[in-house]
């Protein structure tokens, strides 16, 4: 009986080679390392830290840092992108602290009929993105720190807090 049990409860363990093909990891060209890869994964399958540990062989703290610099990479990685997309937009309106958030849409259609692009937003959905891309710069209607807000050649808009 503790044959099938001990069956039974390695066939209920998630194949983590399986999982990370699945997703398509690719170590040499991800921000990740595998091991974090694989907390990912397993955390994504419902797994707690404690049976990750297990699994893994390690130490329950140790898949708690394990975890938490995968998360830290992930937003690293998506700050890299919004910064390139930021750069490269062919549109940048540069929104200076204490603007209205009214007046931003203004200032952004203007910048991309000069350009001959077409904002994928009205205005009322622009003056939501830039709010929910500004993070805390963004206070009701008030601008209170230095945006950046790009518009890519498909009419994309990134936002970004812009550093004096």
């Amino acid at each position: 009986m503790s044959d099938e049990t001990d069956q039974s409860a390695s066939e209920a363990e998630p194949d983590v080679d399986a999982l990370l093909e699945r997703a398509g990891f690719d170590p040499d060209t991800s921000v990740l390392t595998r091991r974090q890869a694989e907390v990912l994964a397993l955390r994504e399958q419902g797994m707690r830290q404690r049976d990750i540990a297990e699994l893994l062989g390690t130490s329950r703290a140790n898949v708690s840092n394990v975890e938490a610099s995968a998360r830290e990479n992930i937003d690293r990685a998506r700050e890299t992108i919004a910064f390139a997309d930021a750069v490269a937009a062919p549109v940048r309106v540069e929104i200076p602290a204490g603007t209205d958030l009214f007046d931003v849409p203004t200032l952004v259609f203007d910048a991309c009929d000069d350009a001959g692009l077409k904002v994928k937003h009205t205005a009322p959905e622009l003056m939501n993105v830039v709010s929910d891309g500004a993070d805390d710069a963004v206070e009701g209607r008030a601008i209170h720190e230095r945006l950046l807000v790009g518009v890519t050649e498909s009419g994309a808009v990134r936002v970004r807090q812009s550093g004096e």
